[in-house]
């Protein structure tokens, strides 16, 4: 850094260089501080992987390319082989495709390859600055048309404007007039800020969208669990509180997915397996409910306990099947 900073003669040039530089440094470390208090300690070297992986994350020119990247290399490298088979297994049939929510995952998967490919996009830009290579600069963000094309296609992602204003400071008359002396030195700085802020977003969205795809195998586990409670049951709630009070119910579970139809009060639904856990909310009262599926779903038996002190058993038999 040294070398470099007897290079920049100006002294609002070198200031603003040198405070992108550090601020980018510093939000690294404290983004992985950050996120290894809040992620698992599994969580994968990502810079590691994208150098790694530089030429091909460079090289993603369409969804199937990114696609192919993830489930040849990234996603193995990422822990996240049984997302790459599900995504490399030959097309599956559509009801199993939708149960497993490949859609939904496809879609995810190329997000995190267009967040990898722009924080190596940045990375390489700041690299070039440092070395002071204007001309290594521009090639990073415009070598390959296809590539920029699909980075580009990425609308909703949220580096996508700190992408186009590094842009935008690189095709400016000044930047292509600024090729050596004082000049050079001074245009150095935005480009340095709009790359820092780039990495920045793009680290951000990384995280974020690993940690989701990381999850997609509970979510699968209990869209399926929802889809066995579904449908119309008779329950008998017998309350060991209240003079061994029973109260019969007619509760209507709606099919998975479907929030506008959720039961009234219910807060709370967790189905793995054979096991349901309910969890009730009304005018500040709580109710949990403790349950397992028998008679090959058709029945349900359980206990339950609430905030006022009561407790006792759950049975319940379904009578009529889930209505989309």
């Amino acid at each position: 850094m040294s070398n470099l900073l007897l290079l920049f003669r100006p002294a609002q040039s070198r200031i603003g260089l040198v405070l992108a530089m550090v601020i980018v440094s510093v939000f690294g470390a404290w983004l992985n501080a950050k996120a290894n208090e809040s992620l698992p300690s599994s969580t994968p070297d990502f810079p590691s992987i994208i150098r790694a992986h530089s030429d091909q994350l460079a090289k993603i020119d369409s969804d199937k390319g990114a696609s192919n990247l993830f489930v040849s290399a990234i996603g193995p490298a990422l822990q996240m082989g049984d997302v790459a088979r599900t995504l490399g297994a030959n097309p599956l049939p559509a009801k199993l495709a939708k149960e497993l929510l490949v859609p939904d995952l496809t879609a995810a998967v190329l997000r995190l390859m267009g967040d990898l490919a722009a924080w190596h996009l940045a990375s390489t830009v700041r690299q070039a600055v440092r070395d002071q290579q204007f001309a290594a600069v521009t090639e990073r963000l415009f070598e390959s048309p296809q590539a920029r094309a699909w980075l580009e296609q990425q609308g909703k992602a949220p580096w996508h404007d700190s992408l186009n204003q590094l842009a935008d400071v690189v095709v400016s008359p000044e930047w292509a007039k600024g090729n050596q002396g004082e000049s050079a030195s001074t245009l150095l700085v935005p480009v340095m800020e709009q790359a820092t802020r780039l990495e920045v977003d793009a680290i951000q969205a990384t995280y974020q969208e690993w940690d989701r795809i990381r999850s997609w195998k509970d979510r699968v586990r209990g869209l399926r669990g929802q889809a066995r409670l579904c449908g119309t049951w008779q329950w008998i709630v017998h309350n060991h509180q209240q003079q061994h009070q029973e109260q019969k119910l007619s509760l209507l579970f709606p099919p998975a997915g479907n929030t506008q139809a959720t039961l009234p009060g219910l807060v709370e639904t967790i189905v793995l397996g054979q096991n349901v856990y309910l969890r009730w909310e009304f005018d500040g009262r709580v109710q949990k409910d403790s349950l397992q599926f028998s008679k090959e779903g058709q029945r349900i038996e359980g206990t339950f306990v609430n905030s006022q002190g009561g407790w006792g058993s759950i049975s319940g038999k379904r009578t009529a099947g889930c209505t989309p």
